[in-house]
């Protein structure tokens, strides 16, 4: 009897891909956000990683039948880095402009919901409210967030910061050092559900779109990848791996991209 899981990765397998081009070590090396739920979660006791990247990362070794090795990074910059000192093969990222500049992102295989967490009494009730001359919006360097808010925030005052933990996030809130903080919608409804004093507005500032990267200029691996992509949506993998991870808060498998 085979599994769900087994299914979705059997019918991947046909892809015509060459190991050597995407894998030359032999072994399929795959960086990302160790701090994003929506990329993967770290088992503190084990290690273990699981989540979409885990599993598109073992659906794409098995094409190429090598074994892999997942590399749970700082940020964004770690990825890029690794990409360009040929530490690692592929990285998975947000799209931005300014990473595009450096990386080769693929077709999204998911979408991620941006928006703000702020104390239960707040008077903010959208996105929109956080624009307030007076007010102080955190966000955490290096994310995706962090270069839509620079752009976005006209009045309000926004604090760039290292990516705070759940319980700072809440102190920095209660004190009234922050009156909002942003982040992706599937992180902020975790840190709400562990604490009652704050709560998650309903809608949301930007919708990200999480891809694959690889060096720039690889055009032939950024064609591949964009195949699996659409095998990995179409077949259900994409879907299955999100709902695995209960990533139901503020995720979204990407629809297929216009041509």
């Amino acid at each position: 009897m085979y599994s769900v899981k087994s299914l979705v990765l059997a019918s991947l397998i046909s892809l015509p891909i060459f190991a050597a081009d995407l894998a030359p070590t032999g072994t399929l090396r795959a960086a990302f956000l160790r701090t994003n739920p929506v990329q993967g979660r770290i088992d503190a006791k084990t290690g273990a990683i699981s989540g979409p990247v885990a599993d598109l990362t073992q659906a794409f070794a098995q094409q190429l039948k090598v074994p892999y090795t997942i590399i749970p990074a700082a940020d964004a910059r770690e990825i890029i880095d690794r990409l360009k000192a040929h530490t690692a093969d592929i990285g998975f990222l947000a799209y931005d402009a300014e990473r595009a500049a450096e990386v080769e992102f693929s077709n999204p295989y998911a979408l991620m919901l941006n928006t703000y967490i702020v104390r239960a009494d707040s008077p903010l009730k959208k996105a929109a409210d956080a624009d307030v001359s007076g007010l102080r919006v955190g966000v955490a360097s290096g994310v995706s967030q962090a270069f839509v808010l620079k752009e976005l925030l006209k009045k309000s005052e926004l604090k760039v910061m290292p990516a705070p933990p759940p319980d700072q996030i809440s102190k920095m809130l209660m004190s009234g050092d922050l009156d909002a903080y942003g982040a992706n919608r599937q992180r902020l409804v975790e840190v709400a559900a562990k604490d009652p004093k704050l709560r998650v507005l309903p809608d949301n500032f930007s919708v990200a779109e999480q891809s694959l990267v690889v060096i720039k200029g690889d055009v032939s691996a950024l064609e591949t990848l964009n195949r699996f992509i659409a095998q990995a949506r179409t077949s259900g993998l994409v879907k299955s791996s999100l709902e695995r991870a209960q990533l139901t808060a503020g995720v979204e498998v990407a629809p297929a991209p216009k041509r």
